[in-house]
């Protein structure tokens, strides 16, 4: 399978990830609760168990990556992902929906620390590629509410969860009949559709190197939990919260979605000029950025509605969208290869365990407060990175790297 084919498997995989783990939240946003008689804030937490599945399953998924197959754990990946959607567009109970979500979770746990592995290896074009395969995570954001809030209209709730689950059983066969002739199979672990960097960063010693290094994984690590608050606070809300301030603009189930979709897309091209940014500068004056945006863009959203509401939404979703590659470009820099699925598999279990606890977190505050509070709280979520990110390095060290493999090895 030569490179750039490779690279569009593994595009569409992380389309796909996101995409099945944000149906519900429309699914519950615009029909579900109320057809099951349900309020919005007691029908959200039956998503839990898959989000919590999809954290813990992360770290066995790198490490059976590293020491089975990377493209093997792909394979499972697609077809697992597909038929458990498919077994959930079943469910006749909220106990049924939250199981069929949980088998959702368990695999789509595998996408990240496997197919982030085979991306970031390091070379000079890393922050790009990590950009352009976060585009169309974040397309599958977008395309969640907007398929979903299409086919509720058109074809009942059910359909927004069989459709892509079939896709994704077809995907699996093709990325598998396009890989199974490659040799030998378990030791393609440590390749990858990026070019390998030169070689290890000689700017520091082994005594700054050891101290740089735990100053940057706890940054990362960090980073990672407050802005997996971000992240879920605003994709798994923002159907709902458009549904409520919105009503001016989109009064349809359809209109809803569409203008999620429109909001998703366009801030997820910020990853693009994240990226290029990346490999030019650095993280440290690109992250601090992004979370400035943030920080405005949240404390200016509260009270707002219609057209008001949906240009500063696409603001502080243009900086939620672009911090997205910033840890992962600093982790493929830093991780030795044969150790990266691993290490990518431990940070998305803090990320997704993260994302489990915000769930209920949108439920209390919504059922209380209303959605203003949650704007509030994921501003101050910002600042806090802001605080972190400050203490990071100018540079960053690099792993000593691995000899070069061709992924059609």
């Amino acid at each position: 399978m030569d490179d750039r084919k490779h690279f569009l498997f593994l595009n569409i995989g992380h389309f796909l990830d996101h995409l099945f783990v944000l149906i519900f939240a429309t699914v519950a946003a615009l029909v579900l609760a109320s057809d099951w008689g349900f309020t919005y804030a007691e029908f959200i937490p039956y998503a839990t168990p898959g989000l919590v599945a999809f954290g813990l399953f992360a770290l066995p998924s790198g490490w059976l990556a590293d020491r089975w197959s990377r493209e093997g754990m792909m394979v499972v990946f697609f077809i697992g992902i597909g038929f458990a959607s498919v077994l959930t567009s079943m469910a006749q109970t909220p106990v049924q929906i939250a199981f069929g979500l949980f088998l959702i979770g368990m695999f789509g746990a595998i996408y990240h620390p496997v197919g982030l592995a085979m991306i970031a290896r390091g070379g000079s074009s890393m922050g790009m590629d990590i950009a352009v395969n976060g585009v169309w995570g974040n397309m599958g954001v977008g395309c969640a509410a907007l398929f979903t809030g299409f086919l509720i209209d058109q074809a009942g709730w059910r359909a927004a969860f069989w459709l892509p689950g079939i896709f994704s059983v077809l995907v699996g066969i093709a990325y598998y009949y396009s890989y199974r002739n490659r040799v030998p199979l378990k030791n393609a672990a440590t390749e990858s559709v990026a070019e390998h960097s030169s070689g290890a960063d000689t700017t520091f010693n082994a005594t700054e190197m050891r101290s740089v290094l735990i100053r940057i994984s706890a940054i990362i690590f960090f980073t990672t939990a407050v802005s997996s608050i971000i992240f879920q606070g605003t994709t798994f809300s923002l159907p709902k919260v458009f549904d409520e301030r919105l009503e001016g603009i989109a009064p349809t189930a359809t209109m809803v979605g569409w203008l999620a979709f429109l909001v998703f897309a366009v801030a997820s091209f910020a990853q693009i000029v994240v990226g290029k940014m990346l490999d030019g500068y650095g993280p440290r004056g690109v992250f601090a950025v992004v979370a400035i945006i943030q920080i405005i863009f949240f404390s200016l959203m509260p009270g707002l509605s219609d057209w008001n509401a949906l240009a500063v939404a696409l603001g502080f979703m243009l900086g939620a969208f672009g911090q997205i590659p910033i840890n992962d470009y600093m982790i493929g820099k830093m991780a030795k290869s044969e150790l990266r699925a691993s290490i990518y598999g431990t940070r998305f279990i803090v990320s997704f365990v993260v994302w489990a606890t915000v769930v209920p977190l949108i439920a209390w505050v919504h059922h209380n407060w209303g959605f203003d509070v949650l704007f509030y709280i994921l501003a101050a979520s910002a600042a806090v990175i802001l605080c972190a990110v400050l203490m990071l390095p100018s540079r960053l060290p690099e792993a000593q790297a691995m000899p070069s493999h061709s992924p059609a090895e």
